[in-house]
């Protein structure tokens, strides 16, 4: 008994060393690891991520985890140690190649491109600088276009070949007056790195970075060359998951041809925190965002929580390539690191998911995922008809009502699903429930009026959209329609067009660019998306059919062209005009 007691409070010592406050972080830690699990599992469960996310902590990992296959035929998993096609995320590496030859006195800032290639036009060349070529305000028009990736994406072509056909065409604005994301422009800088130093691109990214910091699941991706852990890439479509059309690596070079793994990133963003890779006064320059809020090779964000309404700034960049998306975002100021790679084509879902584990690592309410209505609709719609998918409809908001997404959007596109297959009436079915649950929004008017104008009854098509302009005067394809049923379309004067070129910026990092084409009509190009055409509506308001928004051009009180309000379903967005 005597020993019993003796070691009594021996044994009271330890659990209470172990229950120390240490034990409640340990706890906490423990807990917002296992949300950040569950909410990426969700994410996969729903169909809405296919891939491999890591979260760190001072360079600790917090989650390190594969979901889905990397080989969906053989069903490979995926884990930390896949390698994934980064796309875009190539250009920060691009990007500090240059600042290492700045530091070395080999490549200046402020030069002309044409002081390091020679052979490039010099009534363009020796305007643009690197520096312009860095953070987007070149001129220099991207290749990715729908045109080239039609026609041209699976040939290879010579660097001097693929410069002179793709890469010098004339500039869109003059060199630093705005902001467009050019693909180009990042090509351009590989050109660089490889004349400046003799070597191929994929060889002084190996010396200089990717070896330096053993980054030995990194590399630029060959197509030909057998890759131990390298996954396939997907693409999904309304009849399930496809492999991704081919593209030829040496297309995306310099602004898209790297490949990775989530532990590889975790050590790229360390080295970002030290002096290894870049002196600090490189790192300043690169992180230092201009116009578009875009550095060098890397973009300023904003992360708000819901309930303090506090803002916090982070470092991101997304990559899309054929097959593959990705999301790298680094919260600086809390040293945490978000990787996020997938190969299935969806990146519309990565940056939601990050912005849900930094609040949750943040102890702050977040959103969750919800299942895709389309997705739990689609075969009893294809398969039974419309009529089939809106009883479906029915039963599941009555008795899963918090686990679907009932928004009026996940309606709309199942609905325009059906209209490509040129199932009309089965389409209007759907667009009519959609009008039924959401009789207030103007926007499933409009599309119902879309599906019945198809299908030839024009009557009713004109009455959906009057409902729908009656409910949004703003909706500029609605008045666009009906103008057209009636036979009344507006003509705009070329000059006037033109006083809306220029750059528009709807938020950090999205920056719209408008010109007027050689056959007078005016285009947008959205960051770095395919240029689009925009229809006229009236002197000051155009209509983008393809994604159904609306854009209303504004004047100061000086006279001149401001900026415009963007309208899409039911969000308006205020873009300032920048030069």
């Amino acid at each position: 008994m005597t020993a019993i007691v003796s070691r009594f409070p021996v044994l009271c010592v330890a659990v209470l060393l172990f229950c120390s406050p240490n034990c409640h972080a340990q706890s906490d830690s423990n807990t917002q690891t296992e949300k950040i699990e569950q909410l990426v599992q969700a994410y996969h469960d729903y169909g809405q991520f296919n891939g491999s996310v890591l979260v760190a902590k001072n360079g600790k990992p917090i989650v390190r985890k594969g979901f889905g296959f990397a080989n969906m035929e053989w069903e490979v998993p995926n884990g930390p140690n896949t390698k994934f096609r980064i796309g875009s995320v190539t250009k920060q590496f691009t990007a500090a190649l240059i600042l290492q030859l700045v530091e070395k006195g080999q490549v200046e800032l402020d030069q002309p491109i044409t002081s390091y290639l020679p052979d490039y036009r010099k009534d363009t060349g020796d305007k643009v600088t690197v520096h312009h070529l860095l953070n987007h305000t070149s001129g220099v028009p991207s290749y990715t276009t729908n045109e080239f990736f039609a026609n041209h994406s699976r040939d290879s072509y010579e660097l001097d070949e693929f410069v002179e056909r793709f890469c010098s065409g004339d500039l869109e604005f003059e060199p630093g007056a705005e902001y467009t994301y050019s693909n180009s422009g990042y090509h351009l800088l590989g050109v660089i790195i490889e004349k400046v130093t003799g070597q191929p691109y994929a060889e002084v990214l190996q010396e200089n970075i990717l070896q330096p910091l053993n980054m030995n699941n990194s590399g630029f991706d060959v197509s030909r060359t057998v890759m131990k852990n390298r996954a396939q890439g997907y693409s999904k479509t309304s009849d399930g998951y496809v492999n991704a059309n081919y593209l030829d690596m040496g297309i995306p070079y310099s602004a898209g041809s790297m490949y990775s793994t989530v532990d590889d990133l975790l050590l790229w963003d360390q080295a970002l925190y030290e002096n290894k890779i870049l002196s600090a006064e490189s790192k300043a320059l690169m992180f230092k965002p201009g116009k578009g809020s875009y550095g060098y090779g890397i973009a300023t964000s904003e992360h708000k929580f819901r309930e303090s309404g506090e803002t916090l700034k982070f470092l991101q960049h997304g990559g899309g390539i054929n097959g593959f998306n990705c999301q790298f975002s680094r919260v600086v100021q809390q040293n945490l690191v978000v990787v996020v790679l997938d190969n299935v084509e969806m990146g519309r879902y990565h940056m939601p998911m990050t912005h849900a584990i930094i609040d949750i690592l943040n102890d702050q309410p977040f959103d969750k995922p919800k299942r895709s209505l389309v997705e739990a609709l689609r075969d009893t719609a294809i398969g039974k008809g419309g009529a089939a998918a809106v009883a479906e409809y029915r039963e599941l908001k009555s008795n899963s009502p918090d686990e679907y997404d009932f928004g009026e959007m996940e309606l709309n596109v199942l609905g325009y699903e059906l209209l490509e297959r040129e199932m009309l009436k089965d389409a209007i079915d759907i667009f009519r429930l959609n009008v039924e649950m959401f009789p207030e929004a103007f926007n499933p008017h409009d599309s119902l009026g879309e599906a019945l104008l198809a299908d030839g009854q024009k009557e009713l098509a004109l009455k959906s959209y009057r409902t729908s302009v009656e409910l949004n005067p703003n909706n500029e394809g609605g008045k666009l329609a009906i103008q057209k049923i009636e036979g009344a379309v507006t003509d705009v004067d070329v000059e006037v067009l033109k006083t809306y070129e220029g750059s528009y910026e709807l938020r950090p990092g999205m920056v719209v660019t408008m010109r007027v084409d050689e056959d007078g009509s005016l285009k947008a190009k959205p960051g770095d998306q395919p240029e689009v055409t925009l229809e006229c509506v009236s002197k000051t308001t155009f209509f983008e059919p393809s994604i159904k928004a609306n854009i209303e051009f504004q004047t100061g009180d000086d006279g001149k062209v401001s900026g415009m309000i963007f309208r899409q379903g039911g969000r308006e967005m205020e873009a300032t005009k920048i030069k």
